[in-house]
């Protein structure tokens, strides 16, 4: 039988966890932590449950003790690279400020959408494309662990896999490009702005109709490239990434949320684990930070309810206030601009899933079920 334990020894601070245990053998398990994530009444979740901590012994039982080694499955590219080695300096530092011994191994997968690049992620099949080898490696036991930025990663995740962790989140910003205007209001009539996300292009169209938006597919390095050798007039780029490479440059223009809306998850490192792998959810669960975690899930469930995919230009942003209040604001758009509704939401910080969720439907009911016919035959 599968209780809910309220009253639990506490280690390290985690929003995340809803406490569950086997009755009979008293032990945490992270199988039925994550199957009845969203099955517990609120009303049978004291509200203090959230300023609980994790638990740091989870399933020891199932662990002999005697393993030292993690595998790390993460893509290749220098920013997948750079948060791979993030997570891998946390688990080590941790490891040895409890004096465990504990290895972790980085293994390159090659990801679909890493290597098709002369086509759009809509037309070769979305987000999945960056994940879906990983997650096969992880299921076979090749990995242990898998690196991904949550922005990349689809609102499903295979039967067997679950998010173990969501790391302190980066600046979530946008950041604007160009060797010769200091803006997107800036750019003259015709000026080409490269861009392969359709959230940027539909945001750029929607506010600035006079400018061109171009596909520019490619790691951080490739657009940097493009830009250099002006193929476009000006290209836009993930602040998080620019932070996590130590890219600094003096032309730089951070974009506000009123310029630029951020995309679901932007600036957030998520790390996947098998669902019984009750040794590696022991160490990744200590890297879980609670509110970065409240706002991507609050992200997420948004994304959700939209039935977002790269064919869908999606925006939404969490952040928590000084009051502790969760407030969101989230927006769709057609891909050219030519119509885009938004939303604002404010709440409670342990109904996250429910203010994403409520955001969607709301704007799936204002923008109308004939833009998700359009977006089909697009």
């Amino acid at each position: 039988m599968l209780l809910f334990a309220p009253s639990l020894p506490v280690n390290t601070r985690s929003y995340s966890s809803r406490f569950f245990f086997l009755k009979e053998r008293n032990i945490f398990c992270v199988g039925c932590h994550f199957r009845l994530w969203q099955q517990i009444p609120k009303k049978q979740v004291g509200k203090s449950v959230y300023e609980y901590k994790r638990f740091q012994t989870i399933c020891l039982n199932n662990h002999s003790g005697d393993k030292n080694h993690l595998v790390l499955g993460t893509r290749g590219s220098p920013l997948a690279l750079a948060q791979a080695n993030q997570v891998r300096q946390s688990l080590e530092k941790l490891a040895a400020s409890q004096d465990i011994p504990l290895q972790v191994e980085i293994k390159i997968i090659h990801t679909t959408g890493d290597q098709v690049l002369d086509r759009s992620l809509a037309d070769i099949g979305g987000k999945g494309l960056f994940t879906k080898e990983i997650d096969m490696a992880q299921l076979r036991g090749e990995i242990d662990i898998a690196v991904h930025s949550l922005k990349d990663v689809p609102t499903w995740l295979p039967t067997g896999i679950v998010l173990g962790a969501v790391l302190p989140r980066e600046d979530t910003r946008d950041v604007f490009l160009s060797y010769h205007s200091k803006d997107l209001s800036a750019l003259p009539n015709g000026a080409v702005v490269g861009s392969s996300s359709l959230r940027r292009q539909a945001q750029i169209l929607a506010k600035y109709p006079h400018l061109q938006v171009l596909n520019f597919r490619g790691n951080l390095q490739t657009r940097l490239k493009k830009l250099e050798q002006r193929q476009v007039d000006a290209t836009l780029l993930a602040l998080a990434g620019m932070h996590r490479l130590g890219l600094e440059f003096s032309f730089a223009h951070v974009l506000s949320f009123e310029e630029m809306l951020p995309a679901v998850a932007q600036g957030a490192i998520g790390v996947t684990i098998r669902e019984n792998d009750h040794f590696s959810y022991r160490w990744i669960s200590q890297l879980d930070d609670a509110n970065s975690r409240i706002c991507v899930e609050c992200e997420r469930s948004f994304l959700s309810a939209l039935d977002g995919s790269c064919r869908t230009p999606i925006a939404g942003q969490a952040w928590i206030t000084k009051d502790n209040k969760l407030h969101f604001r989230g927006l769709v758009a057609y891909p050219d601009g030519s119509s885009l509704v938004e939303t604002f939401k404010a709440g409670e910080l342990v109904n996250n899933v429910e203010i994403g969720k409520e955001a969607g439907e709301e704007l799936r009911a204002k923008i109308g079920e004939n833009f998700f016919d359009y977006l089909k035959v697009a």
